[in-house]
């Protein structure tokens, strides 16, 4: 990594701030500024390349890296599994680091979603994920810890349950979970399915559906095993809205993250019939869906008709369908 990380200042001019920016970040994504900056040309808009070319995987949804001073990136296969690549020892070998199969409902766009490990990973080594069950179907958000015999293996037992949601559909699961800079628990949901949002989830301040939620997974305010951050915009209202909610108004918010830089929210929400939308996702701000889908109108029943937050960017299926979201 070291060797890397000098091959790329010595082909990049970097101001301070990116340099701090660079220290601060993670084994992979210091890997993949490594692929783009060094290993290809800087006048191409983009390359891609396998980073994997002796492993596969089975339906890859999403990889993460615990940032605990270890080369190891962790991939999230939706039927339910966890795999570890230690780039310390190479890259043409995987463990499995949670099989969680026995518990996932995989099909379509449900199964093992999403994975965040907590800031304090190399401490505590705790690690949260997003998962879809049946029987009732729902969104389950647990926190699980790292074997005590094994630091490549996690400890299936461990399981803590914080938050279960109520899926009516098999569709629109959202799934992504990250922690941000305030070492808030992020939360991603869909407006829970079918077409249209048909009963206006993504609207309704008393669901869950269609928001960005925001918890503290430090503390626990019992029955919960979580607290409400107190400056959470819906924190001790009188009006029965979901505390949890950071910003709502959103169809099915796949993937975001948070600029390494300032701190922004970045979140890619997939739309209905014509439009995909990028927003800045800020606290309480409402996100327009069902009522538009990007800037045009959908379905205007029951909307208010101002306080939409426009997407800062959107185009058309006619160049693209189903965004995915991605990092700035």
């Amino acid at each position: 990594m070291k060797k890397m990380l000098k091959a790329l200042r010595e082909k990049l001019i970097l101001s301070e701030n990116q340099s701090k920016v660079i220290r601060k970040i993670g084994t992979f994504q210091k890997i993949f500024i490594f692929i783009l900056f060094y290993i290809y040309p800087l006048s191409a808009q983009y390359q891609l390349g396998n980073a994997f070319p002796a492993l596969s995987f089975s339906s890859p949804v999403d990889f993460q890296s615990p940032n605990d001073s270890t080369d190891r990136i962790f991939i999230v296969e939706q039927p339910g599994i966890i795999k570890l690549v230690d780039y310390s020892i190479g890259d043409s070998s995987v463990k499995i680091f949670l099989d969680l199969r026995d518990r996932v409902a995989y099909g379509g766009e449900m199964g093992l979603l999403g994975l965040s490990f907590h800031p304090d990973f190399k401490n505590n080594q705790y690690f949260y994920v997003d998962y879809t069950k049946d029987n009732p179907r729902e969104t389950i958000i647990s926190r699980f810890k790292v074997s005590d015999s094994n630091p490549d293996s996690a400890d299936e037992n461990s399981e803590l349950v914080l938050m279960r949601v109520f899926q009516p559909y098999v569709n629109h699961n959202g799934g992504q979970i990250a922690f941000g800079p305030d070492s808030m628990l992020y939360i991603a949901l869909g407006d829970g399915g079918s077409r249209g949002d048909p009963q206006n989830r993504a609207q309704n301040l008393d669901s869950l559906l269609g928001k960005i939620l925001r918890i503290d997974v430090d503390s626990a305010s019992l029955p919960l095993n979580y607290s409400i951050p107190t400056d959470n915009p819906y924190k001790n209202n009188t009006e029965g809205y979901r505390e949890e909610i950071f910003a709502y108004g959103l169809r099915n918010p796949w993937r975001f993250s948070f600029d390494f830089a300032d701190g922004k929210l970045w979140c890619g929400d997939v739309g209905q019939d014509n439009w995909e939308e990028i927003n800045i996702i800020e606290k309480g701000k409402n996100y327009g869906w069902r009522c538009y889908e990007g800037n045009h109108s959908y379905n205007l029943s029951g909307c208010s008709g101002s306080g939409y937050i426009s997407p800062i960017w959107e185009y058309p299926h006619s160049e693209g369908r189903s965004i995915t979201g991605g990092y700035v």
